[in-house]
């Protein structure tokens, strides 16, 4: 899937001398956590987003130094901060160097990178231009878009035992020589050693995942790797 796919292309932006105020009026009443500033020329220059209005004047949240701290701190550095808690002006208040994605990305490029740099949005652009914005809550749309839907075609056990085996051997992190699986009127009962209990989730998770499942059943043994002492008994 590719940014594009997940993105929304209808983005409300905000220009550079716009006041602080309208920014907010306009966060507010769309329920926007941040918003991409653009210049005269519709080019993007920063983001202002609900942290950039953490410190400010008017709600007595300022930054505030003990005096022998000002005399250590630079004069760049107090001007800044100054600037930040009184600016009336967008420009004045946003984040520039913004961080964006372009549209023809993979939708994981764009996961990594907001993890990466622990932002929540990510403008999206094509040729330099700006073309859409991509949200945690898009990527949670495009989530239910793609989520897997039951089925109710009959499976046979066979057929069913067939489909998980095979997943399970396309993964390297299961232990094969140590799983077994049994099927029956899909319900499917998991039965060995594993030496991690991640090992013993996803292995749940991997069968529960495949359509035509019922029911999983746990009966593995998680045991110490190093001293072989068993530290969860396999369920009945």
């Amino acid at each position: 899937m590719k940014v594009s796919d997940a993105m929304t292309r209808k983005v409300n932006t905000i220009r550079t001398d716009a006041s602080v105020l309208d920014a907010l009026h306009l966060m507010l009443d769309a329920k926007f956590s941040g918003l991409p500033v653009v210049d005269s020329t519709g080019t993007l220059v920063g983001m202002i987003t609900e942290g950039d209005f953490l410190r400010r004047s008017e709600l007595d949240t300022e930054r505030k130094h003990a005096r022998w701290l000002t005399f250590l701190l630079s004069p760049g550095r107090l001007a800044r901060e100054y600037a930040l808690s009184h600016a009336r002006k967008v420009g004045e208040v946003m984040t520039s160097g913004v961080v964006t994605i372009d549209e023809n990305a993979p939708l994981a490029d764009a996961v990594a990178l907001m993890e990466e740099r622990h932002i929540k949005r990510l403008p999206v652009i094509a040729n330099g231009v700006l073309t859409g914005i991509l949200s945690r809550s898009d990527l949670l749309k495009a989530y239910l878009g793609a989520a897997p839907r039951d089925t109710a075609a009959e499976t046979s056990d066979a057929e069913l035992l067939q489909r998980v085996q095979a997943e399970l051997d396309r993964q390297s992190w299961v232990p094969h020589a140590l799983i077994t699986l049994k099927v029956s009127n899909g319900v499917v009962d998991i039965e060995g050693i594993v030496t991690d209990e991640r090992t013993r989730e996803a292995l749940n998770v991997l069968v529960e995942n495949q359509a035509g499942v019922v029911r999983v059943r746990d009966h593995l043994t998680t045991i110490e790797p190093n001293s072989g002492i068993v530290v969860r008994e396999a369920a009945e």
